[in-house]
């Protein structure tokens, strides 16, 4: 093995972009290592004004760094990746991905052609997840106890979130859960002014525009404005002329009988996703008509979805009330809650929704309480639509033995790119046994040796006595959606960091002349 390696300093200019990247990546990784596992810790964030974010969360402590160097961004997007792809799982993808650099650096610094390690991390990837595929076990419905112990575990061991994530997928059902998209975390809202809940509907944390906030909860008919609920107007140049004014005064006149349609239709409740004009605001405060302005695009269409109502323009409402009535939905609670300051609505006609609730004392505890509670509800959606895996780094060391059994029958130096592989793979392992303070070469040794002469993939280590276990045995389970795309996305961003010869910076924009 010692041929392989070229010595002198042209060996050494060669490799000196490899190293400086993954250098890079390596410290990256030291920043969020420490958090993984039962035994992980937290991070202090600091703000250049003072703010402080306490978190473990992977992608948060990821997309909060200051980060210059252009192959750490790389591994940024793994990140950002897993967050958008499966909503958990962001520090085992960047764990993965920096121990896949570092293993192939270390093999292409030995002699070995990059095109060979790339072209031997790729098909071992390719092992590992059709390894981690075969060996994953499907989730029995919503009362499959594997469930909850998802939740419970993805949410850093807090019961009472587990518990709200669980109630609310239930009350979701399974059909809803699996829609293609449909993302179970974003039904999830914090509040630093009240107490956790699962509430049977949409919150919408607005406070109405009235004047007065006196609205007693009601059954309601919903109208929707994907724009201002205001009358049309001319531009200011045409208001000049005495034919502006006439049409100016013409629209006013028209928004006027508009808002008559309202009492026709019985509508109840308006939410714009601009603002409202100053009539039409005291008109609905006359006729106890509650009112929202500049709610969010995708806020707006989850109440469409929930109450049946489609949204429309404001020229819309110049339609005759029996067309316009085509628009409009339903709720059999609207109300404001002036505790929460937010509106609650229940009962739409449209398609299931909750809304989870978490509530802490300080914004800094309800934001990282927010951020668990949206990882466990991820994390119970992709155990849904994929199965579970154990945990523990078990079903990684499993695939990492596979991995070096099919190495065994590749012939020329791909095999070194295979070796990479499973050396990443036992990564997640060794370094939740060093957050709980073992040594990993030791634990990693005795997990491949008793999974090997068990014949059980699910054995790792107990954090808390150090003995080996069975994860599925005692309720440690991942999600194997989880895994498999955090494996992907890891070798996608080490075989790019590994091809990189030469960094060179852009120029600018010219300037014009």
């Amino acid at each position: 093995m010692s041929q392989l390696k070229s010595n002198g300093p042209e060996a050494e200019d060669a490799y000196g972009t490899l190293r400086n990247n993954a250098t890079a990546i390596r410290a990256i990784c030291s920043a969020v290592e420490g958090t993984l596992g039962p035994k992980g810790l937290d991070t202090m964030l600091v703000g250049a004004l003072g703010e402080v974010i306490i978190t473990n969360d992977g992608v948060t402590i990821l997309d909060k760094m200051e980060v210059s160097h252009p192959a750490a961004r790389l591994l940024i997007q793994v990140a950002r990746s897993q967050q958008e792809q499966v909503g958990d799982g962001t520090t085992t993808a960047t764990v993965l991905a920096g121990a896949l650099v570092a293993e192939g650096v270390a093999q292409v610094t030995r002699g070995v052609p990059v095109a060979k390690v790339v072209r031997g991390v790729q098909e071992g990837i390719d092992t590992a997840l059709q390894s981690l595929q075969k060996r994953s076990r499907p989730i029995e419905g919503l009362e499959d106890p594997l469930l909850y112990r998802i939740a419970y575990i993805a949410g850093r061991e807090h019961a009472d979130l587990a518990g709200l994530v669980l109630e609310g997928a239930k009350r979701l059902g399974t059909a809803r859960l699996l829609e293609e998209h449909f993302r179970f975390a974003e039904v999830v809202m914090s509040s630093g002014k009240g107490r956790s809940e699962v509430w049977p509907g949409l919150l919408l944390q607005k406070k109405p525009v009235n004047a007065q906030l006196d609205f007693p909860p009601a059954a309601a008919q919903v109208l929707l404005l994907q724009d201002a609920f205001e009358p049309e107007s001319v531009d200011e140049e045409a208001l000049m002329t005495e034919a502006g004014f006439r049409r100016q005064t013409q629209l006013r006149e028209q928004f006027r009988a508009t808002l008559e349609k309202l009492l026709e239709l019985r509508v109840g409740f308006i939410a714009a996703e601009r603002g409202v004009d100053p009539e039409a605001e005291q008109f609905c405060t006359d006729h106890g008509i509650m009112v929202v302005q500049r709610l969010p695009r995708a806020e707006l269409r989850r109440l469409a979805e929930y109450t049946g109502a489609r949204p429309i323009r404001r020229s819309g409402l110049l339609k005759p009330a029996a067309e316009l009535a085509g628009s409009i939905g339903t709720a059999g609670h609207v109300g404001y809650d002036e505790r929460l300051e937010c509106v609650r609505l229940a009962e739409g006609k449209g398609r299931a929704q909750v809304t989870i609730v978490v509530g802490a004392s300080t914004s800094e505890i309800v934001g990282e309480r927010l951020r668990i509670a949206r990882d466990a509800a991820s994390s119970v959606q992709a155990a849904l639509r994929g199965g579970v895996l154990p945990g523990g780094g078990a079903a990684e060391m499993a695939a990492a033995h596979e991995v070096e059994r099919r190495r065994e029958t590749v012939q020329g130096m791909e095999g070194f790119g295979f070796a990479a592989v499973a050396g990443a793979l036992r990564k997640p392992l060794a370094q939740i046994v060093v957050n709980a303070g073992y040594n990993p070469l030791e634990k990693v040794e005795e997990v491949k040796a008793a999974q090997i002469s068990s014949g059980r993939d699910s054995l790792a280590v107990d954090c808390d006595t150090g003995a080996i276990i069975d994860m599925m045995e005692h309720g440690v389970v991942d999600p194997a959606l989880v895994k498999l795309h955090a494996l992907q996305a890891a070798g996608e961003v080490a075989s790019a960091v590994l091809r990189i010869h030469t960094v060179i910076k852009m120029r600018g924009p010219r300037s014009e002349e």
